[in-house]
């Protein structure tokens, strides 16, 4: 759990009259569900947390939706009691989730989805590579489809994933009712409403979201049939029943973020959250999307800002880093840009109407914290942590700080001179879209000390900023220009991070106001779906506020520097890949 306000809740009822309206923003992470409670100027009430069970066996990740369901239900009761609400004081609820695929069958009963026949394991984790081999065979057809996917679907996309599922668990594929999105499944579960939301059905599952273009508008609250499904791709991939099918099992209605979906929230779902039947509930987004929502005008807005053409092109030329387990990178555009191995354009699944670009790195907290947790010298530092009553990060970033107060040391990022990481110990997601590529270490020693756990912390944490520097360099050469950074997630409160990420990036990093953007970004769905704003970008206008702004570096020493280690940094993957063609030679 986390900050909690006091209010004063008299007068407030589920449509917010009477008083100012809370709205209520749920998101299910890769470990927990949280909860958050915010009000008409987007600033937060309250936060609450409730873990969810994970299973893991080599690349298979699976979970529960019951699990998550009721982790939703404990975090949603602790956030009103933490605000000394009621149900009736809220006034719209917006869910996001991580782009993880759920079964469900006709009676909405989970169906499984694990080899080991455990119908509780009815969910694949966003981070699951059990599909590499089917993601391959997808892409070898090379179909129109994957022009909006970076040229290539990572095993980490549906279509992957439900091909696997139809060649390896045939019977939970011919009862599984519904295919679906985690974060279209919980705004089904909330409302019994089966439309599906631009975000997920245009970035995870090959839909073609500018087929509404001439169809809809952001400010129009209507569910369109869903006319972006292409035929072909589907049938040639070996999926054709769903087509078939008439699509019934992955979605025939299709919404922006945010549209108000059937009556609100039906009454035993409101019964299970203790909240109020028919509170209205938005369209979802994925988790990374709704930070981008929570973030992206959290930057100190320019003089000319009522230049509504001014204000869209400044919004162009930001990058919002969601920083979690994984990091996304997420940029929206007036117009469609096509950039080789970074998924999109995606239309609409962000901010409506503008194009999205999404690049992201698949490990981040997640490689952090394995590097951290395997080495000798963790377990006293946890306890040493614990006693300080900080995280291990904290502790690791105080031992760097008096290393680097060495007279020896010419600037902090100098200590890992010696260190060199490639971050990709779960395959590349962007720019090169590797998912066989592997993570590299050069420069260790016989050293099992705290301090050298610093600066293998310090130089995973450069390792993952160069990745970032990578993204953005590939992304501005195939049309975008990205000159500022937004950051969000759980990394952005690494002061470490951040600023390690403005020194080799070259750019001032922007913090929000609110730490929580995530669920920020939730709540504004459940504001437009309430109907207190307009359109999504009036909401986030209104609820987005700045905070700290982090400058690189001027010490031209330290771009030296940096730009050297960039240098290692591309060669290590080159060495590679190089490697990986001389060992397959060996062993034709």
């Amino acid at each position: 759990m986390a900050a909690r306000r006091p209010i004063n809740p008299r007068g407030r009822g589920a449509g917010g009259g009477g008083g100012s309206p809370l709205f209520l923003g749920v998101d299910v992470g890769t470990g927990s569900a949280r909860a958050g409670l915010f009000d008409a100027n987007g600033k937060t009430i309250a936060t609450a947390s409730s873990p969810i069970q994970i299973w893991r066996e080599g690349s298979f990740v699976e979970q529960s939706s019951t699990d998550i369901w009721l982790a939703i239900c404990s975090a949603v009761k602790l956030v009103c009691k933490l605000a000394s609400i009621d149900g009736t004081h809220v006034s719209g609820i917006g869910f996001t989730a991580t782009c993880s695929l759920v079964a469900i069958g006709a009676d909405d009963s989970p169906v499984t989805v694990s080899r080991t026949g455990d119908a509780r394991r009815n969910v694949i984790v966003w981070m699951d590579h059990r599909a590499v081999h089917q993601a391959e065979h997808i892409n070898s057809f090379n179909s129109p489809v994957l022009r909006f996917a970076g040229g290539a679907l990572s095993p980490e996309m549906q279509p992957p994933k439900l091909l696997w599922v139809k060649e390896n668990l045939k019977e939970s594929w011919a009862v599984a009712f519904r295919w679906m999105d985690l974060s279209d499944w919980l705004t089904y579960r909330a409302t019994g409403d089966d439309t599906r939301s631009l975000c997920t059905t245009v970035c995870k599952w090959t839909y073609l979201g500018h087929a509404h273009l001439q169809q809809m508008s952001s400010e129009v609250s209507v569910a369109m049939q869903a006319c972006g499904w292409d035929d072909v791709f589907w049938q040639e991939i070996g999926l054709g029943d769903l087509v078939e099918s008439g699509y019934a099992t992955i979605g025939r209605s299709v919404a922006f973020p945010g549209h108000p979906l059937g009556t609100g929230l039906t009454r035993l779902a409101a019964q299970e959250l203790g909240l109020v039947e028919g509170i209205p509930v938005g369209t979802s987004l994925i988790d990374a999307h709704a930070g981008g929502v929570g973030v992206l005008e959290s930057y100190p807005r320019e003089q000319d800002a009522e230049d509504t053409g001014k204000i869209v092109d400044s919004l162009c030329r930001r990058m919002v880093l969601v920083c979690g387990t994984s990091t996304c990178h997420m940029a929206v555009s007036r117009d469609k840009v096509f950039i080789p191995g970074v998924w999109g354009p995606f239309w609409s699944a962000m901010v409506p109407e503008l194009w999205l670009t999404e690049g992201g790195q698949s490990a981040t907290g997640a490689l952090l914290d394995h590097l951290v947790e395997t080495h000798p010298a963790a377990a006293t530092l946890a306890n040493s942590a614990a006693s300080q009553k900080v995280s291990i990060y904290e502790v690791l970033n105080g031992i760097l700080e008096k290393l680097a107060a060495h007279p020896t040391v010419p600037f902090y990022s100098a200590l890992t001179k010696d260190l060199h990481i490639l971050p990709d110990f779960h395959g590349n997601r962007s720019p090169l879209a590797d998912p066989h590529a592997k993570g590299i270490l050069s420069g260790l020693t016989l050293d099992a000390n705290a301090e050298d756990l610093a600066l293998l912390y310090l130089a995973a944490v450069q390792s993952i900023a160069y990745g970032t520097r990578h993204i953005i360099e590939h992304c501005n050469a195939h049309g975008l220009q990205i000159d500022t950074l937004l950051a969000c997630g759980g990394l952005s409160k690494n002061k470490v991070f951040i600023q390690e990420h403005a020194n080799i990036v070259g750019c001032p990093v922007a913090l929000p106001r609110e730490k929580e953007s995530v669920l920020l970004g939730a709540a504004v769905l459940g504001a437009v779906a309430a109907k207190k704003f307009v359109s999504i970008r009036e909401a986030m206008m209104a609820l987005n506020a700045p905070g700290l702004v982090v400058e690189p570096s001027q010490d031209p020493r330290v771009k030296k520097y940096h730009d050297a280690k960039y240098s290692i940094f591309r060669s290590m993957y080159e060495q590679q890949v190089a490697n990986r063609e001389t060992m397959a030679a060996a062993l034709a």
